[in-house]
């Protein structure tokens, strides 16, 4: 029996980019084919709003095995693409974008990579072609993961990879605030690289808002790593050391008839020191909390509405 590569598709508002990503995986097709090599297509529509789901259901309409699955709303890529990953069938898989910023290309030479026994390859970037806002904020975020979560990240990121099938099953029993690139890292495979530029978005707009990269970053900080907690734990002395020092300052100067006004020194030195402490930590307390009632609430990932199989 040939081997099977399952690549998985989430499409959100990608009507303008799937005719030429239909012509792009066409020519994966063929050169897997031509190497023994099966292609499973599996795309998940996270409830788009335009024409994309007919787009797809008009591309099975010409290759029937095709797999679309059509959620009810919007739950974002990584819960749409978890679920993806619930139906494959090959022997390796990969996350592929919908938008033609990670050339379908890349997939061919990882599936090499892996037919030499590699069980985890990824495409990291050496550039991106992105606007200034796009490319300073992603770059906060690796500085914060090479920081505090993985040392040896790569510097530019990535989104594209391919992992073995024994992985598959830590993937999809994982919490619902993940982010792939990192997880596939701490599954602790040994990453083969295949560096290339990413290219520039031709069709529509990016999806991932402020809101989504602080979010995802946020995630990131919480849910793989404590040195996070034990930064902001020195952050939270160092606040207070510096709070101590300006009220000690304010004492020595009541002392001396500087402040004129009885009782505005102790008022100052005790809210200094404990608000900021206070309002900090229950923010962080929050953000942890949140990400605890997600995953014990036992709602599901992502609602499926149809599976066109």
């Amino acid at each position: 029996m040939p081997d099977k590569v399952s690549v998985v598709i989430p499409v959100y508002f990608n009507e303008e980019s799937l005719n030429d990503l239909f012509q792009e995986l066409k020519k994966l097709e063929l050169n897997l084919n031509q190497i023994n090599f099966l292609l499973e297509l599996i795309f998940v529509d996270d409830g788009s709003g335009d024409n994309s789901l007919k787009k797809l259901l008009e591309y099975k309409s010409f290759r029937p095995e095709t797999k679309i699955i059509k959620l009810t709303r919007n739950f974002g890529s990584y819960l749409a693409s978890k679920e993806g990953l619930r139906h494959i069938t090959g022997d390796c898989f990969v996350l592929l974008a919908a938008d033609l910023q990670d050339p379908p290309s890349l997939v061919f030479r990882m599936v090499k990579r892996w037919k030499k026994g590699n069980k985890f390859i990824i495409c990291a970037r050496k550039t991106r072609k992105d606007p200034f806002i796009k490319r300073f904020f992603a770059r906060i975020t690796y500085i914060l993961i090479r920081k505090f979560v993985i040392s040896y990240y790569p510097k530019y990121g990535f989104d594209l990879a391919l992992l073995d099938r024994s992985a598959l099953v830590n993937i999809i029993n994982s919490s619902k605030a993940i982010f792939f690139p990192v997880h596939f890292y701490w599954l602790g495979y040994k990453p083969d690289i295949i560096f290339y530029d990413r290219q520039e978005r031709k069709h529509g707009k990016s999806m991932w808002t402020f809101y989504k990269n602080v979010n995802t970053t946020l995630d990131i900080l919480l849910g793989f790593t404590s040195k996070f907690t034990q930064f902001v734990t020195f952050l939270g002395l160092l606040i207070s050391l510096l709070s101590f020092l300006w009220g000690l300052m304010l004492i020595i100067s009541a002392l001396a008839g500087n402040i004129p006004v009885p009782g505005y020194a102790s008022i100052v030195v005790f809210m200094s020191f404990f608000f900021g402490l206070i309002i900090f930590y229950l923010s962080l307390i929050l953000e942890y909390l949140w990400r605890i009632f997600g995953d014990i609430n036992k709602r599901s990932d992502v609602i499926v509405e149809t599976i066109y199989e």
